[in-house]
């Protein structure tokens, strides 16, 4: 009886392994698209699984939204020259981590580039460059230094008129780490969050394969650059192929250093690999920003956080400990 209650129980776990199947959802949130997929035994605890990831996401979106006049975001933003906000321990402490990347980068994150002049157009109506002074002008409130942060009493101080934050830069990301765990405390086994190109898995497809991440060649946006498997954690692309203006043969794009006004140029893609998603996607932003020398230079410092970078003629710059030529599909 023994032999034969083992062999059933086998039977069973075979046969529960074989049903399990990937369920996805589409749609918009915090402005974006966003895909999420988890691996689940039927439609209807798949559908209630992702709900909750839903749910997740658009709760921190109330939170960081600077769109939403309500959000503790927009407060501090409101307040900006006049007083100290207070907010929930989790915004003061993603502040507090943004402020630390922006250390560590210096200054090539920096969440107060909500308060730069949009003086540069990428739509085509712009004829020459902004001038020297207006661009200088346009990121007088811009500074991370600035950021009062008061742990003690939880509170967020703008000291200057004008200046703001935003997550552009992070908040995706930020947003699928937070889902992602849920789901993982819930007991999801496995799944992918996709926030606009910001890709987060965990576990393994319902075949016992990696889940494998396409990366858009960014010199020909309809074929993968490689096909890379992720076993755990998130990677991010940061790049504009579209989105910039040439002046004087030097081909700007939409993506602003924020501690000089001016576009970034020479990287037209910058993937970065990374234990969440966060830190991937502020990573990505940084090392476009910072460039070729500087980002890999800056990656190879970080454990377990490895990048791939294109230029703007197709050339191909790695981290140390990544090889693509063992992924390219």
């Amino acid at each position: 009886m023994k032999t034969t209650a083992t062999l059933m129980a086998l039977l069973l776990v075979g046969l529960t392994a074989q049903a399990q199947q990937v369920y996805n959802r589409t749609l918009k949130l915090m402005g974006s698209r966003f895909d999420i997929s988890v691996v689940a035994n039927d439609e209807p605890t798949a559908n209630s699984n992702i709900d909750l990831a839903v749910a997740e996401i658009s709760r921190i979106e109330k939170l960081i939204s600077s769109w939403d006049p309500n959000s503790q975001t927009s407060k501090i933003n409101q307040n900006a020259g006049i007083q100290p906000i207070k907010v929930d321990p989790e915004l003061m402490d993603l502040i507090g981590r943004a402020l630390v990347i922006s250390k560590l980068t210096d200054g090539a994150f920096d969440i107060s580039y909500a308060s730069m002049d949009r003086i540069w157009k990428f739509d085509g109506s712009m004829k020459e460059m902004p001038s020297e002074e207006a661009i200088t002008q346009s990121v007088a409130r811009v500074g991370y230094q600035k950021i009062v942060l008061d742990k003690a009493n939880n509170t967020v101080y703008l000291p200057e008129e004008g200046m703001r934050i935003g997550f552009g830069a992070i908040g995706k990301g930020y947003a699928a780490d937070k889902a992602k765990k849920l789901l993982q405390d819930k007991g999801v086994m496995a799944g992918i969050i996709n926030a606009s190109g910001d890709m987060n898995t965990w576990g393994k497809q319902p075949n016992g394969e990696d889940w494998k991440v396409a990366i858009t060649n960014p010199m020909n946006k309809d074929q993968a650059f490689a096909l890379v498997p992720l076993t755990k954690g998130a990677v991010v692309t940061s790049g504009d192929y579209e989105k910039y203006v040439t002046f004087n043969g030097i081909r700007y794009t939409h993506i602003i250093d924020p501690r000089t006004g001016y576009p970034a140029h020479g990287v037209i893609s910058a993937t970065v690999f990374a234990p969440s998603a966060e830190l991937a996607d502020a990573l990505a932003t940084s090392v476009f920003v910072m460039g070729i020398e500087v980002g890999i230079e800056r990656i190879n410092q970080l454990p377990n956080i490895e990048c791939i970078i294109i230029d703007d003629a197709g050339n191909v710059h790695t981290s140390d400990h990544i090889n693509i030529n063992q992924h390219e599909n």
